[in-house]
């Protein structure tokens, strides 16, 4: 049988029908493949998680290892300060204290905050270090102190603390002054305002120096004095430097000192003169000569003179004095004694006299207990034995005082502590 006439949209149909089956599986199998190829990049790529994962893996054991080894730069050395950080009223003794664990301290700085530094000194095993010397009042503090373990990592600790603000103070009063030259017998003296009942911690606050070089100790008169001097008198030329240090010094229960001073002086020329109350004469000696013999009038019957070395303390061209003010009454009152120098506190002057006859001095003792030297009213350069041994005398310059038949001064009369053996100075 003849087939029928195939129409060209029956054709295009069958063609297209055709051409689907073949186009078909030629897209599936290129999804196929693709998918194939997508799996195959997703397994790459999946093998690239998987080493990810794998390298996240290492990322830990990388981040332990360099936890490890920050842990292992870590020092075991922990450095501990007393008093704590940011610590307010402070005691000015005892409070500061460094130390360590499991190590040894290398260095402690302990600085105010006008940057001085804290005395101190570390043991002898590194395990801890104390101050030399008390804090200052009313002051703040830094601390920095570092230290090394067994392994030599070194770790470290830095504080600040305030010391306390005292409610009660005390200073001393000194002698000589600043920059002065004096002369050989000058102790260093000290009169503090209120009486001290921790001697030792004052005194260790105060330091004295000098050159040449001696051998200088203290004695307290009391309990509000303190001297300084050598075994014997000062050699000429000697340079002295003390210091006072008593800032936050507790010198008795609740009373702190406020001072922080240095006091230079010089000592000048040797000079000591020699007053021979029976012969009535004063013999001047300057660096080992004799250099003026003078006539002199001392104590009289019943106001004898004090015997032993006393020390020049003040110098007054001109004084008054009175009686009254030493326990003997009305007996006198002079308004212009010249040339007047003081030796003891109870009242015993070298003094020019102008009211007593030129006859008297050399010949008669007839003062109420000081050395009276001839001289003119109102002083002055005069030219008189009065004004050249006021001129000629420093503070601190020795006079002695011999056979006046009195007793030996006291030696807190004055600044006479050279009237003391140096055994009894130094006990």
């Amino acid at each position: 049988m003849k087939q029928p006439p195939v129409s060209p949209d029956r054709r295009t149909r069958a063609a297209g029908t055709g051409a689907r089956p073949r186009g078909g599986r030629t897209g599936l199998l290129a999804i196929v493949l693709g998918a194939l190829l997508f799996a195959v990049a997703a397994c790459g790529g999946g093998g690239g998680a998987a080493s990810g994962k794998g390298g996240g893996d290492d990322d830990k054991a990388s981040a332990g290892k360099a936890a490890s080894k920050v842990a292992d730069d870590v020092s075991e050395a922990v450095v501990k300060v007393a008093p704590q950080d940011g610590a307010t009223s402070v005691a000015t003794t005892g409070a500061l204290q460094v130390g360590v664990q499991n190590g040894k301290l290398t260095a402690v700085t302990v600085q105010d905050d006008q940057g001085t530094a804290v005395d101190g000194k570390l043991s002898a095993d590194g395990s801890s270090w104390q101050p030399l010397q008390h804090l200052a009042a009313s002051t703040k503090y830094k601390v920095h102190a570092t230290a090394k373990d067994a392994k030599g990592r070194v770790s470290a600790k830095d504080t600040t603390f305030s010391t306390l603000v005292p409610k009660n103070t005390f200073i001393g009063y000194y002698t000589p002054e600043n920059n002065s030259t004096v002369g050989v017998g000058m102790p260093i003296s000290l009169s503090f305002t209120r009486g001290i009942t921790d001697p030792a911690a004052v005194e260790k606050a105060i330091t004295v120096k000098t050159d040449p070089a001696v051998p200088v100790e203290g004695h307290w008169f009391g309990n509000d004095r303190l001297d300084f001097r050598p075994e014997h008198y000062w050699a000429a030329g000697t340079k002295v430097t003390f210091t006072m240090n008593l800032d936050g010094v507790e010198g008795r229960p609740g009373v702190y000192g406020t001072q922080a001073k240095t006091v230079k002086f010089t000592v000048g020329r040797s000079q000591v003169s020699t007053v021979d109350a029976d012969s009535h004469t004063m013999r001047v000696v300057r660096d080992g000569k004799q250099i003026r013999k003078i006539p002199i009038s001392a104590g009289g019957p019943g106001h004898t003179t004090w015997e032993g070395q006393m020390v020049i303390s003040e110098k007054d061209p001109v004084t008054r004095m009175n009686s009254q003010t030493v326990g003997l009454g009305g007996e006198y009152d002079i308004p212009d004694v010249p040339h007047a120098m003081r030796l003891t506190q109870s009242g015993t002057f070298i003094h020019g006299n102008y009211w007593a006859g030129t006859g008297v001095f050399g010949s008669q003792n007839t003062s109420h207990g000081c050395v009276g030297l001839h001289d003119q009213r109102g002083g002055g350069d005069n030219g008189t034995p009065a004004s050249w041994f006021y001129n000629n005398s420093l503070i601190g310059d020795v006079v002695v005082v011999k056979n006046s038949h009195d007793q030996t001064v006291a030696p807190d009369n004055g600044l006479n502590g050279w009237n003391m053996s140096w055994a009894d100075w130094t006990k």
